[in-house]
């Protein structure tokens, strides 16, 4: 039997937004007394199933007369399913509206199974937003009965010229039976407040959720870990390497001690002659690195951006930053894709440079074909219109793809000159068995830890913003949270790429890549313990939307902590083989 479900009175303040041109503009937001102002219906779905959304239409309300406006956003709101359609309620500003019949709605069969159904499964509306209706418990016969809302509460709060807060409650829920038809109705009441247009948005943010302590002691705990990460690492490396140096450049030992050295030696520097071999699969490994430049280059920008700009207020405004910022900073990816491949002796640059261009963006869209495929079986807003794809295609073709081109030529001919400390011998040094614990896998699968360690909680709060109606607004403690990531993540794959020298084991480069890459994989696991255990999602197109999109953003996270990993790993064994005698 299930509980009865309960009215919601938030409703965003933009769904209501001038149409009359002549004296008021959506630029500013400012009314005067009896301005027309439109109420906007977007879309309705599922309440735990965030991305199953449908064309408010798609249940039998009360269509508007004629063609209604539509009103289509910007290319983040668009790809958020976003539709919206003028409801065509008259109303003004600062006129307030008593009980006022709109529509009748006579059902019939189908009408009522369908508001059953959605009853049942506590379909949520948009105006934004409310519920559709609730379940009541007949008494006398101890069945279940559906009950329509009716009446629409709207209530507006203002200051001087400007809507502040618009708040919806539903009422008068009425049965649903075939035959009947019901009055809908709409009120709306005006309400001077003080607060300003500028804070406007402030009601909507969850402060004692975000700010809650366990985020702050998260934070502390983090930068102590990085402290004490760096301080070791700094210790018993620079104490290693300083008695490895004075050991190794002694040149006026006796015979004697001379011999008793060279027979001790061991380790890295066993393997100088090798360790600047290209890696296998040299393009791919570019690609990544060049790729995973790009995106951390592209979420600090983002991060910076939102905490200048609050991007959180607009729909979708997040999404349409990300994909104008990495369509312009492509020319990183190729940089960095270009130098690191032609450094390193490779010849089909051309190859490379296509590879880094079309790895991630295609890689997303391939998964997103799925996703679009089954939102379109649905008959979701979830799906992609083809004028949509069309114009990401063309911010890629056009932008992305030249500018990584462009990064690509001027990598290859100002970093990509070979410039090893120590020369490659012909015959690859034959690795010798070591323990297990010190093999490229369990130092790949180790690696992640720490740095997952260090983004956990954050990740609790983004997975409980993205997929349980609460905005995300706290980008300072994100920005905290990934520069703390880099360098975790920076100072653990060089300590696993030490480790993995002194095994005598000279394959670092994918080592390194994949030890911080590993991060990704904790997050995606970390991803299933939240679908069961912290969300009611269910069926099909929400399963496979939670773990389509969980693919994609930790896809970006691998890539981006990869070649995090990885370019630090370079520097490090860079410097400690510059100090050595390469024969």
């Amino acid at each position: 039997m299930r509980p009865a479900v309960r009215s919601v009175s938030f409703l965003a303040f933009v769904a209501l937004l001038v149409v009359s041109p002549a004296r008021a503009s959506e630029s500013d937001h400012k009314y005067q007394l009896d301005d027309p102002v439109t109420l906007w219906v977007n879309k309705v779905g599922p309440y735990n199933n965030p991305q199953e959304t449908y064309n408010y239409y798609s249940l039998p309300f009360c269509h508007p007369s004629g063609n209604a406006a539509h009103k289509w956003g910007g290319l983040g709101e668009v790809l958020g399913g976003n539709e919206l359609i003028d409801s065509q309620l008259d109303i003004k500003f600062q006129k307030n509206v008593d009980r006022n019949p709109y529509c009748e709605l006579e059902l019939d069969e189908v009408k009522v199974n369908q508001f059953k159904d959605a009853i049942e499964s506590s379909y949520w509306l948009e105006f934004f937003m409310g519920y559709v209706g609730e379940v009541h418990l007949d008494k006398n016969s101890d069945n279940e009965k559906y009950m329509l809302y009716t009446h629409k509460n709207i209530t507006i709060k203002f200051n001087k010229d400007r809507i502040i807060q618009v708040h919806l409650n539903h009422e008068s829920p009425k049965p649903l039976e075939v035959g009947r038809t019901l009055d809908m109705t709409y009120s709306v009441k005006w309400i001077p407040t003080d607060i300003t247009f500028a804070r406007r948005f402030n009601v909507y943010l969850d402060y004692p959720f975000f700010e809650h302590q366990i985020h702050w002691f998260s934070i502390f705990n983090s930068f102590m870990m990085v402290i004490f990460l760096t301080g070791l690492v700094s210790m018993i490396l620079m104490r290693t390497l300083r008695n490895d140096y004075a050991k190794y450049a002694r040149e006026d030992d006796d015979l004697e001690t001379l011999e008793r050295d060279v027979g001790e030696e061991s380790g890295w520097k066993l393997v100088h002659g090798d360790v600047f071999r290209p890696p296998r699969n040299l393009v791919v490994l570019s690609a990544v690195v060049g790729t995973g430049a790009q995106l951390a280059l592209l979420v600090l920008i983002v991060i910076l951006v939102a905490i200048v700009g609050m991007l959180y207020i607009g729909r979708g405004a997040i999404v349409t930053t990300f994909i104008v910022c990495y369509a312009f900073t492509s020319f990183i990816s190729g940089y960095v894709s270009g130098g690191m491949y032609s450094s390193n002796g490779g010849k089909n640059w051309i190859k490379s440079m296509v590879f880094t261009a079309s790895l991630f963006p295609f890689t997303c869209f391939g998964i997103g074909f799925i996703l679009n495929t089954i939102a379109i079986f649905y008959g979701s807003l979830a799906a992609i219109p083809f004028g949509t794809m069309v114009v990401v295609f063309v911010i890629w073709a056009f932008i992305s793809f030249p500018l990584a081109l462009l990064g690509t030529v001027v990598g290859r001919n100002w970093s990509g000159a070979p410039n090893n400390p120590c020369r490659v011998k012909t015959i690859p040094r034959p690795i010798p068995e070591k323990k297990w614990y010190l093999t490229p896998s369990i130092v790949s699968m180790m690696g992640g830890l720490l740095p997952f360690g260090s983004i956990f909680i954050e990740m609790y709060f983004v997975f409980t913003s993205f997929w349980n109606y609460k905005v995300y607004y706290v980008y300072g403690f994100m920005l905290l949270v990934f520069l703390i990531l880099i360098i975790v993540t920076v100072c653990v794959t060089i300590v696993g790429a030490y480790f993995l020298l002194n095994a005598e084991n000279y394959h670092w480069q994918w080592t390194s890549f994949f030890s911080a890459a590993s991060t990704a994989a904790y997050v995606y696991l970390y991803s299933i313990y939240y679908y069961y255990v912290k969300t009611k999602m269910t069926g099909f197109f929400q399963t496979s939307f939670y773990f389509g999109y969980t693919l994609m953003f930790c896809l970006g996270l691998g890539i981006l902590c990869g070649a995090v990993g990885y370019l630090g790993s370079n520097l490090f064994i860079r410097r400690i083989y510059r100090n050595i005698k390469c024969d």
